[in-house]
């Protein structure tokens, strides 16, 4: 991956896309909602559809000129519907956000209810937050996940369904490590007659590949992102049934968006292509197998991990247990200079700042797709523990940043 082209039209910018490079390459990307894609989304994503708008659908675009644009949506759609089982894809959403944004268009009016998931206890800021669009145009109301298991309140959800009376319900979370009962949430949305938007914007790729149930089917409305666990090009989705493709289609363009970013369709026409290989169903299956085997074992260390474990990609750590008087921020630092990427996040009954929370959000899907297994991730595990233990340490921290650079060149990334 070489940048000669734009280094002789802008040095300044070449010189910092091959410092990104150089980044990815030697480091552990465990950012839970990042990933790799492969150098043919990466290609698709940087094509002459660039160039072209393509505004409306295949066969019914406002431009001339789209013949190539409709055969690489169409490409997109058909893949997505055999991955997902969807009834009706739209893939033109510029990203996870746009695609809740659409559905919200689609169904409900300004001032209607949403009752999502608290954002300090794993919700995302598009369902409702009071920062975000959602929460500056709908009445919004929220659950919980109970503080002492980690796991979604479903009776509390229920509870709060019934006194709130919601117009949509909203579940899939953004810091949720259990598997989602996306069946219970249906079942309370038809209790007070409300819709059932299902976000998997972090699951994608499980989903498809069958290592964690789907929504699909279940709820009214699915969406989520095309990078993250499906490793396709950069953007959203949405998929409902028939019934609500008119008004899906509608709201996603003119109503959230004018031009599809075509580039990026041709890049989740590739990436969902690369998902529907055998290959792929292995990587979603290892990606679970790591977060859960590096999650038993920072346990050993004496971490505390929200709802005791994994079912999915991400763990969720709760420091105050084992580490009470260091923040999730101090850790963030700590590690990135060792080469260990991974966030601070809140956690459920959160005493500290957003800013500075009280736990770190640790994922695999990056380096499984290295080639990590089990046993690199309890490794990886080890290594965290050594500078969470001792962050100020210069030694400790050359030692592990040492042994991360052995790691990344045994597991290369990208040329």
């Amino acid at each position: 991956m070489t940048y000669e082209s734009v280094a002789a039209a802008d040095p300044a910018v070449a010189e910092a896309l091959e410092g990104e490079r150089r980044r990815q390459n030697e480091t552990l990307a465990m950012i839970a909602s990042e990933n790799h894609a492969s150098e043919a989304v990466l290609a698709a994503q940087g094509c002459a559809l660039t160039n072209k708008y393509a505004e409306g659908y295949p066969g019914e675009r406002y431009y001339a000129g789209c013949e190539y644009a409709d055969e690489v949506e169409e490409l997109a759609i058909e893949r997505a519907e055999e991955l997902w089982g969807a009834e009706h894809v739209n893939v033109q959403p510029h990203s996870g956000s746009q695609a809740n944004m659409s559905v919200y268009l689609a169904m409900l009016d300004p001032g209607d209810k949403i009752l999502s998931l608290d954002l300090t206890h794993g919700g995302h800021l598009s369902h409702g937050h009071p920062a975000n669009f959602a929460g500056q145009t709908y009445e919004v109301e929220q659950y919980e996940v109970d503080e002492e298991t980690g796991y979604v309140d479903y009776e509390g959800l229920a509870e709060t369904a019934e006194s709130f009376d919601p117009d949509i319900i909203v579940s899939g979370y953004s810091a949720y490590p259990r598997e989602v009962e996306w069946e219970r949430i249906q079942a309370v949305a038809d209790d007070v007659d409300a819709y059932h938007l299902a976000d998997i914007a972090h699951i994608t790729g499980l989903v498809a590949a069958g290592v964690h149930s789907s929504p699909v089917g279940v709820a009214d409305f699915v969406t989520g992102s095309t990078h993250k666990t499906i490793r396709a090009g950069r953007g959203g989705i949405v998929m409902c049934d028939e019934e609500h493709a008119d008004a899906i289609d509608a709201a996603v363009f003119p109503g959230a968006q004018g031009g599809p970013a075509m580039h990026n369709v041709a890049g989740k026409a590739v990436g969902f292509g690369e998902a529907l290989s055998s290959d792929f169903r292995a990587y979603a299956e290892q990606t679970v197998k790591n977060a859960q085997a590096l999650g038993e074992r920072l346990q050993e260390h004496g971490f505390s991990l929200v709802s005791g474990g994994t079912d999915n990609h991400l763990l969720l750590v709760d420091l105050r247990p084992s580490h009470p008087d260091t923040t999730g921020k101090t850790v963030e630092s700590a590690l990135e200079s060792v080469g260990i990427v991974l966030n601070a996040n809140t956690v459920p009954g959160e005493t500290r700042s957003a800013f500075d929370p009280s736990g770190v959000r640790i994922g695999t899907p990056g380096v499984t797709t290295r080639g990590f297994t089990e046993s690199t991730c309890r490794e990886v595990a080890d290594l965290i523990a050594r500078v969470v233990e001792d962050p100020e340490s210069e030694e400790t921290r050359a030692t592990v940043a040492s042994r991360v650079d052995e790691l990344t060149d045994e597991y290369p990334l990208y040329d």
